[in-house]
């Protein structure tokens, strides 16, 4: 009867029922089966609320929606272009990094690809670059800025991988995994990503016989005097952070009060009482839509712990994988799919509480296991059929969805290469999350020994 019930609740599931509802029905199910009070789940509902750090995100992303309303795009823009205008293939690469910038801030790359897409494509078909180049770029580019701090999903990833391993036997001998420790984590490989893609970018500006721009320091320093209240925003924010003046709370409450101050007053792109309660409103139904995901996984995670689900897929897979370098080949291959079914935020909440211990079990760094989980979200937003950016870039762009299966395809092939680096040669994540805490002269966590 219990693996009837949860055929009918994940069938459910498949036909459209909300996602907090099929996990909530399989918490209370669980426990129902196990024989355990469900007062369990508001302990967990509990537990979430005392996570000081939660309240960064709906202030980041009230920030990032700030500026994907206001001309924040068309300032950063011109200063991209005037710095970066001169490389081969120089727009192609503005249009990379801005649209990383605002996929960091927001985390949504929908917002990105609607709020620049229809800048940028016409200005990259106007300066000869292939349309299918174009689209798979800017379908591709704002996951890239994931890994870049103040990402929302990096937050949310520290959030979920700490609740769902607080009561496990594993976090004692890993240590506390520190959000702001993940946000350097991510900065190299990030850096990786961004400059394999910019190099395909120049690439492709140099075959095409794209025209360059001539260098003007005058226009690189009239286009930075104009965007001279936003382009110091992520160096700022991350020296406040690091310098030990405020926590990432802070940081986020000082953010999202200045980006709304510059927005509104200094620039006046955005109306007070005409635009603010809108974004304010639109911001808060995608925070509230992940505060009510995350309430309901986190009462799932407390009965896999209890009926030590991971540790019995752990042993089921010890018969077929013993190598930790197999368990990531085969993890990868898994991430993709998930990726490509489900929203990133969704996928994290769900997915990462059995794949952290597991990942745990084969001794996995969970510095590592993080940016190789969420990089493996990144391509599966692409991944055709029914990656999510590529049914948005249709509807932005007006192109069949088709088209936009062969835009990406050069864009996948480059991240998964990434992807393997990153995924076989931890240095590139462990190693130099060691040497810039070492910098900065902080000590590293235990966690950073695993």
């Amino acid at each position: 009867m219990t693996l009837l019930l949860v055929c009918l609740i994940i069938a459910l599931g498949l036909l459209g029922a909300p996602l907090f509802a099929v996990l909530g029905s399989l918490a209370l199910l669980g426990f129902y089966s196990e024989g355990t009070t469900f007062a369990v789940i508001g302990i967990e509902f509990y537990k979430l609320t005392q996570q000081p750090i939660l309240i960064t995100l709906p202030l980041f992303t009230f920030a990032g929606y700030l500026m994907a309303e206001a001309r924040t795009a068309d300032r950063l823009v011109g200063v991209a272009r005037a710095a970066l205008g001169w490389l081969p293939g120089g727009l192609a690469v503005v249009a990379l990094l801005t649209c990383a910038f605002f996929g960091t801030f927001t985390g949504v790359s929908g917002v990105a690809i609607i709020a620049i897409g229809g800048l940028l494509f016409p200005i990259l078909i106007k300066e000869l670059y292939p349309e299918r180049f174009s689209l798979g770029l800017l379908t591709s580019s704002a996951k890239i800025g994931l890994l870049f701090p103040p990402s929302i999903p990096l937050i949310l990833y520290g959030i979920v991988y700490a609740l769902s391993m607080q009561s496990t036997p594993e976090a004692m001998a890993r240590g506390v995994f520190d959000i702001g420790t993940f946000f350097i984590a991510g900065i190299v490989p990030g850096l990786f990503l961004v400059l394999v893609v910019g190099g395909y970018c120049m690439f492709v500006g140099q075959r095409s016989n794209v025209p360059r721009l001539p260098f003007h320091g005058k226009e690189l320093l009239s286009a930075l005097w104009k965007a001279k209240w936003e382009v110091p925003i992520p160096f700022v924010l991350l020296g406040l952070i690091y310098g030990g003046i405020i926590t990432l709370a802070e940081a986020a409450a000082v953010t999202a009060l200045y980006v709304l101050i510059i927005e509104v007053f200094v620039y006046r792109d955005l109306k007070f009482f005409r635009d603010v309660p809108r974004i304010v409103r639109e911001s808060t139904v995608l925070v509230g839509a992940i505060f009510l995901i995350l309430a309901i996984s986190l009462s799932l995670t407390a009965f896999f712990v209890e009926a030590e689900i991971a540790q019995k897929i752990f042993e089921a897979m010890k018969d077929y994988i013993q190598s930790p370098l197999t368990f990531l080949l085969v993890l990868n291959v898994f991430l993709l799919i998930v990726g490509a079914l489900m929203d990133i935020f969704s996928a994290i909440v769900v997915v990462l509480p059995l794949v952290a211990v597991v990942a745990t079990q084969f001794g996995i760094n969970p510095y590592h296991l993080g940016i190789i989980f969420l990089v493996n979200l990144e391509i599966g937003y692409l991944t055709p059929p029914v990656g999510m950016n590529l049914f948005i870039a249709s509807f932005r762009f007006g192109k069949p969805v088709v088209t936009l299966y062969w835009a990406v395809l050069p864009f996948i092939a480059l991240l998964i290469l990434c992807l393997l680096v990153i995924t076989y040669v931890p240095a590139l994540t462990v190693g130099s999350l060691e040497l810039i805490l070492d910098l900065l002269g902080r000590e590293a966590s235990p966690a950073l020994s695993l």
